[in-house]
C-alpha cells in the first residue's frame, strides 16, 4: 500500500502582533474582520454563505511533505485493465485479495465501528441539545472546519476524526451555542495530535477563531472530550474504510477522488449520522462508479464479498448521498465542493451526476458470493 503523504508543516500564525481577545462573550462567534485575513466562523444564526478564505499568514513557507491526496504516482508499472462492454466494473479492487491482512483489518474496523461508545446518536440534536444546538449550526461549523483543514493543510483523516469527536460529545453533553466553536477547535486539536506529523498548537487554534477563546478554555474542553472518549481516540471513520475498499492504481485516481468527495459531503450532513462509516464508504464507491460509468452495474462480486454489503443494503445511503451531490451548491457544502474542484483532485466536484440511480442497480448483478474465509 502507498505511504500517506498528506501531512505538511502547519503554519505558525500565533506570532501575529494583532492577536487580541475579543470583548464579545455572548455571541457564539465573531463576524470575520475585513482587516484581518483569517478564517473566522460567522454567527450561527446568520445564514450567509461563507466561502473559503485564504490567509497567507496561515500557510507555512517551508512545506516538507507533499499532499498525499494530490501526488499519487504508481510504484510499479501496472497492466491496463481492459473491460469488455457490459462487463461489471471490477477495477483494481480485486487487488485486495492479494493482501493477506485486508480482510482481517476490515473486520477489525467493523467491530470497532459498531461499539456503542464510538457511535454518536443519530438524533442527538433533538434528544440531547434541547434547542441549544440546531442542525443549521452543525452544518455551518462543519463547513468552517473544512476550511480550517484546507488553511492548515491538514490530512483528511484529521477532519473525519474531528467530526466524529464532535458528534460523540454532542450526543452526551448539552453544549451552549457560544461554546460550539470551542468544541470544534478542541476536537480538531486532539485529532491533529493523533494524525498529523507536526500538529498546529493551541495558539494556532485560538488564532483561527480570532482569539474568541483562551488557551485555558481550549485545554479544559480538551480534557472534557478525552474524558468522555476514555482516551480511545482511534475511532474508525469512513476514510479508513475507503482505504480498505478503494485500492486504486494510477488510472483510477478519478474514482478515488470522487469517492472521497462524496464521503466528505456526507460527513457534513446530519442525516447521514444514521449510517455506519463502512456503509457510507461502500455507498460512496457505489455512487462514484455509477457516475463515472452510468451504463455499467456499479457493484461487483468482489466488492460485495469484501465489504459484506449487497446493493440493496446500500440503497438508502446511496440515495442520501446522491441527493447531497445533486444539491452540492448549498452553502454548508460549498467548502467541500470548492476543495474538490481543484486540479489536484481532478476537478471531480464538477462532474454532473445523473438525475436518478436506476432501481435495477440495487439488485445483485451476479450470484451472491460465498462468505470470505479469513486467513488464520
Amino acid at each position: 500500500m502507498k505511504v500517506d503523504q498528506e501531512n505538511r508543516v502547519p503554519p505558525t500564525p500565533s506570532s501575529s502582533p494583532s492577536k487580541k481577545r475579543t470583548s464579545s462573550t455572548n455571541s457564539f462567534l465573531l463576524q470575520p474582520s475585513s482587516a484581518k485575513k483569517r478564517v473566522v466562523l460567522g454567527e450561527l444564526t446568520c445564514s450567509i454563505d461563507t466561502g473559503s478564505v485564504h490567509n497567507p499568514n496561515c500557510i507555512s513557507k517551508n512545506e516538507r511533505f507533499r499532499d498525499r491526496d494530490s501526488d499519487k504516482k504508481p510504484t510499479r508499472e501496472l497492466k491496463e485493465n481492459k473491460q469488455k462492454p457490459g462487463d461489471v466494473i471490477e477495477g483494481s479492487f480485486s487487488d485486495l485479495k492479494k493482501c493477506s491482512f485486508s480482510s482481517s483489518i476490515y473486520l477489525h474496523l467493523h467491530f470497532l465501528e459498531i461499539e456503542e461508545k464510538r457511535r454518536p446518536l443519530p438524533d442527538y440534536i433533538e434528544k440531547v441539545q434541547n434547542d441549544h444546538i440546531t442542525v443549521n449550526m452543525r452544518e455551518i461549523l462543519m463547513g468552517w472546519l473544512v476550511e480550517v483543514t484546507e488553511e492548515y493543510k491538514l490530512v483528511s483523516d484529521t477532519l473525519y476524526l474531528t467530526v466524529s469527536y464532535i458528534d460523540i460529545f454532542l450526543s452526551a453533553h448539552s453544549v451552549s451555542r457560544n461554546k460550539l466553536q470551542l468544541l470544534g477547535v478542541s476536537c480538531m486539536l486532539i485529532a491533529c495530535k493523533y494524525e498529523e506529523i507536526t500538529p498546529p498548537g493551541i495558539d494556532d487554534f485560538c488564532y483561527i477563531t480570532d482569539n474568541a477563546y483562551t488557551k485555558e478554555e481550549v485545554i479544559e474542553m480538551e480534557k472534557d472530550i478525552l474524558k468522555l472518549l476514555d482516551f480511545k481516540i482511534g475511532t474508525p471513520t469512513t476514510r479508513n474504510f475507503l482505504r480498505q475498499e478503494c485500492y486504486p492504481n494510477y488510472q483510477e485516481l478519478q474514482l478515488e477522488f470522487l469517492s472521497c468527495y462524496l464521503a466528505e459531503l456526507s460527513l457534513l450532513d446530519y442525516g447521514c449520522l444514521r449510517f455506519l462509516p463502512s456503509i457510507v464508504a461502500s455507498a460512496a464507491i457505489f455512487l462514484s462508479r455509477f457516475i463515472i460509468q452510468p451504463n455499467a452495474h456499479p457493484w461487483s462480486k468482489s466488492l460485495q464479498c469484501h465489504s459484506g454489503y449487497r446493493p440493496i443494503d446500500l440503497k438508502e445511503c446511496v440515495l442520501s448521498i446522491h441527493a447531497l451531490h445533486l444539491n452540492r451548491k448549498r452553502s454548508y457544502l460549498r467548502a467541500v465542493t470548492e476543495k474538490y474542484m481543484q486540479h489536484k483532485f481532478k476537478g471531480v466536484a464538477m462532474l454532473s451526476p445523473p438525475s436518478e440511480v436506476p432501481e435495477c442497480y440495487f439488485k445483485d448483478a451476479v450470484d451472491e458470493c460465498c462468505l470470505c474465509q479469513l486467513d488464520d
